[in-house]
């Protein structure tokens, strides 16, 4: 049990620095009043997924349920 507890705990803290760095490097939503009524859509906003901020979203959303399903684990554990 304690080799687990260490590879948890490991995973733990990488996700957190993973998750940490990839909310940092994300752009502003800093649209103004046009996001309001639609006018902040462009061409470019549709293919957002294959863009470095769509990457570092993907990125965020997995070491957030990484670090999550850790600390669940890690509670578990103690």
């Amino acid at each position: 049990m304690a080799a687990l507890n260490v590879i948890v705990t490991l995973l733990l803290v990488v996700s957190a620095i993973v998750l940490i760095v990839t909310v940092l490097l994300q752009p502003g939503e800093a649209n103004g009043l046009g996001a309001i009524a639609g006018g902040a859509e462009t061409f470019f906003g549709k293919n957002k997924a294959k863009s470095m901020e769509g990457k570092l979203a993907l990125a965020t959303k997995v070491s957030a349920g990484v670090f999550i399903v850790c600390a669940l684990v890690t509670a578990i554990l103690a």
